[in-house]
């Protein structure tokens, strides 16, 4: 495959025009989070559309987190997500109690 592109996705540019105090806040965003500026604009756009768009049926977000995880996915999360969440030692304290 030439240049290493993946194939599969298409993308369309986008020119924004910021004023000073909005690209102040993008570049402070990137350096906080090493994330890409047009990473963080799609982001941002998935946030505002999931609280503005309430027309779409509820769960509709559920299809934003599938893959979220990338390939690392633990295959017990749904029976062990209160260790992933607050660590080994969560389960242990609940039942000591």
């Amino acid at each position: 495959m030439a240049g290493g592109k993946k194939p599969g996705k298409v993308r369309e540019p986008v020119q924004v025009y910021l004023d000073a105090q909005d690209l102040d806040l993008l570049k402070r965003l990137g350096d906080q989070t090493g994330l890409a500026k047009a990473e963080l604009l799609r982001r941002g756009l998935r946030r505002l559309a999931s609280s503005e768009l309430t027309e779409r049926a509820p769960g509709w977000s559920f299809d934003l987190l599938i893959g979220a995880l990338g390939d690392d996915e633990p295959t017990d999360l749904s029976a062990r997500h209160d260790e992933y969440l607050y660590g080994p030692d969560h389960g242990a304290r609940k039942r000591s109690r």
